[in-house]
């Protein structure tokens, strides 16, 4: 058994930041990640991304919770839902939509293929 130990995730050191993959206007959101990627079908790991506003495109269902920051999620389907730093969110699969970060957030998730 091989245990993944995020030890903390407020302070963790994370991967270089690049920029998001569909931004929307202006500043473009950057992103920076450390995870694990096992093999059967689960990922988790710790994600930040800086303030702008962009489109979701993750298929795989997520269970998130937000460390710090301050952001909106938009789904296409809903309403816009307002999260800070303490909430958790479960997206189920195919949810997408926008969202647009005013204070960089990170969060801790786990995506399941």
């Amino acid at each position: 058994m091989n245990i993944e130990h995020f030890r903390n995730t407020a302070q963790l050191a994370l991967g270089e930041a690049s920029p998001v993959a569909v931004p929307i206007g202006e500043p473009v959101a950057k992103v920076a990640s450390r995870g694990v990627e096992r093999d059967d079908g689960v990922e988790a790991g710790v994600w930040e991304c800086s303030p702008g506003r962009w489109r979701r495109q993750i298929v795989q269902q997520e269970f998130c919770h937000f460390i710090q920051g301050r952001c909106t999620f938009t789904p296409d389907d809903g309403e816009p839902i307002e999260i800070q730093a303490g909430d958790a969110l479960m997206f189920p699969a195919n949810t997408t939509g926008i969202w647009d970060v005013q204070e960089t957030v990170r969060k801790s998730y786990v995506l399941i293929f």
